[in-house]
């Protein structure tokens, strides 16, 4: 006896769409706690959405919501509000968006020094996705920091 497995899930370019259109939003603490569990959901949403574990594309995508949930925490933080995330799947992309109370703050590449252990994620957020870029909030305080990643292999 057998036991049945799931076939593989490959991701192809073709003339259909990857994904119908779903959308993730969720808020979630300004601390290191809810940056985690900001990945640990948007890794679970992925996995429905079928961008399996263990995948390029989910490995991707998960680091993305990491370094920008962290940057949210770390730079835009306000006490006593909260970071919001929002996933999109429309097409072959994904778009990942992390909103922050702090607009004053304006996310940019910079060159990493090596004295210092941090800023480099936004280096990998450009380096991984086809294109990101931020905008401020038109409705209150803050910013939303963006990244896209066609998931559709060829």
């Amino acid at each position: 006896m057998t036991s049945k497995q799931p076939l593989p899930v490959r991701l192809t370019r073709t003339g259909q769409p990857l994904f119908p259109w779903h959308h993730f939003t969720m808020r979630f603490s300004s601390t290191p706690r809810g940056a985690r569990l900001a990945r640990r959901l948007a890794g679970e949403r992925l996995e429905t959405w079928g961008i399996p574990y263990g995948s390029d594309a989910h490995e991707v995508l998960t680091l993305i919501v990491a370094e920008l949930s962290t940057n949210a925490v770390r730079h835009g933080r306000v006490p006593g509000r909260d970071f919001r995330l929002r996933l999109a799947a429309e097409g072959t992309a994904l778009r990942v968006e992390v909103t922050d109370s702090r607009g004053e703050s304006v996310p940019a590449l910079a060159e990493p020094s090596n004295e210092l252990d941090g800023g480099r994620g936004l280096l990998l957020v450009a380096a991984l996705t086809d294109r990101w870029g931020w905008y401020p909030c038109i409705d209150g305080p803050g910013k939303t920091v963006w990244a896209v990643l066609d998931v559709g292999l060829s």
